[in-house]
C-alpha cells in the first residue's frame, strides 16, 4: 500500500508547485513521519519555498492557513502532530480577509 498522500494546493501557493493545483507527496520519507509535519517536509523538499508559506518563524502553523486532513480541521486535532495516513487529502486554505 501506498504512503502517498495529495496536498490540494491553493492558487496562491502554486507558483511553488509549478503551477499544480493538487500534489502527492510521501510524508514517511521525512523524520516527522506519518504526520501534517511529515507532509509539509516532503513537500519542502520537492516545492522549496512553501512551508515558509505555512509555517511561521516559530514553525507554527499561519494564523491565517487552514489545513485539512480529510474533513478534519488541524487546528481542532493534534495540530502538525495531527495523522496522515497513506491515501487521505490535505487541503491547504487560506483565510479570506474581507467586508
Amino acid at each position: 500500500m501506498s504512503n502517498d498522500v495529495s496536498v490540494r494546493i491553493p492558487t496562491i501557493l502554486r507558483t511553488y508547485t509549478g503551477g499544480e493545483s493538487e500534489v502527492t507527496v510521501d510524508p514517511t520519507t521525512t523524520e516527522a513521519g506519518a504526520t501534517l509535519s511529515g507532509v509539509l517536509d516532503a513537500l519542502e523538499a520537492n516545492h522549496p519555498g512553501i512551508r515558509a508559506r505555512v509555517l511561521d518563524d516559530n514553525g507554527a502553523l499561519r494564523r491565517f492557513v487552514n489545513i485539512y486532513v480529510g474533513e478534519e480541521d488541524v487546528r481542532f486535532s493534534e495540530g502538525l502532530g495531527t495523522a496522515t495516513p497513506g491515501g487521505c487529502q490535505i487541503s491547504v486554505i487560506p483565510a479570506v480577509a474581507g467586508g
